[in-house]
């Protein structure tokens, strides 16, 4: 199984670690990627302060973050299931996972990101801000400076297992599975039951819940048939929609009551 997330907005400083080795992050072939956002990140924050606001679209309060990113390639380091915080991330508790089912989430997670692309949450980065839908001067909008390389390596990181997709839009536009790898993948809404709506911070918590449940119960679903089975047995309220024709994904949602 191989479970795709949205990163963060905020995020946890990197600390005194050692500073970031690009090469050593998981999906090598998004390494020359990798560099070309990082090299315009950094040149950019490191210049006209009030310019890289703008194109980072940041508040007056975050205009600490530019000189964040002026200084990522000597920044301390640390796992990137450490930086990521905020609602989902509090929800899935990597931390408090034990022990199986952290070595379950290193295997499975990947974080998806506008200036790594994806990393699993093992992987040592820098605290840093830049969304996806951030576009550089040079590099253009983001979301399209990854598609190409992760057309190349995303189909062989999901191997021949489940895709269980809970990226926002913005993420989810730097990749979307095609052709086999979309048939076994689920997309996942939450909904609030009685109103049949969508609720920001309720979707995120849950979705955080949803993954913690499948590591910490050892769940190996292989395809969304078994997922819809597996979140039922976990006493999630699920309905799912299987795709009108081959080559698409599934659709799933889950129903809560309360809204918390």
């Amino acid at each position: 199984m191989l479970v795709l997330l949205p990163p963060s907005e905020g995020k946890a400083n990197g600390g005194e670690g050692a500073p970031l080795e690009l090469r050593s992050l998981s999906l090598p072939g998004l390494t020359a990627a990798r560099e070309a956002v990082l090299g315009e990140l950094v040149e950019l924050c490191a210049g006209d302060e009030e310019k890289a606001r703008e194109v980072l679209g940041l508040s007056e309060g975050l205009r600490g973050e530019v000189a964040k990113n002026a200084g990522l390639r000597t920044a301390g380091a640390r796992p990137a299931g450490e930086i990521y915080t905020g609602v989902l991330y509090d929800a899935l508790g990597l931390a408090t996972l034990d022990a199986a089912a952290q070595r379950r989430a290193a295997d499975s997670l990947l974080v998806f990101s506008g200036l790594w692309g994806a990393v699993r949450v093992t992987d040592r980065i820098p605290s840093y801000r830049c969304s996806m839908g951030v576009k550089l001067p040079g590099l253009g909008a983001l979301a399209a400076h990854w598609r190409a390389p992760m057309a190349e390596a995303l189909p062989e990181a999901a191997g021949e297992g489940l895709v269980l997709d809970l990226r926002s839009a913005a993420y989810a536009a730097a990749w979307k599975p095609k052709g086999e790898v979309a048939g076994r993948t689920a997309t996942v809404r939450v909904l609030h039951a009685p109103t049949r709506k969508v609720v920001s911070h309720f979707n995120k918590a849950t979705k955080g819940r949803i993954v913690r449940s499948l590591l910490s119960a050892g769940a190996a679903p292989a395809n969304p048939a078994e997922l819809v089975e597996a979140l039922r047995a976990l006493g999630y309220a699920v309905e799912a929609e299987p795709p009108a024709r081959a080559g698409k994904a599934w659709s799933l949602d889950v129903l809560v009551d309360e809204v918390r």
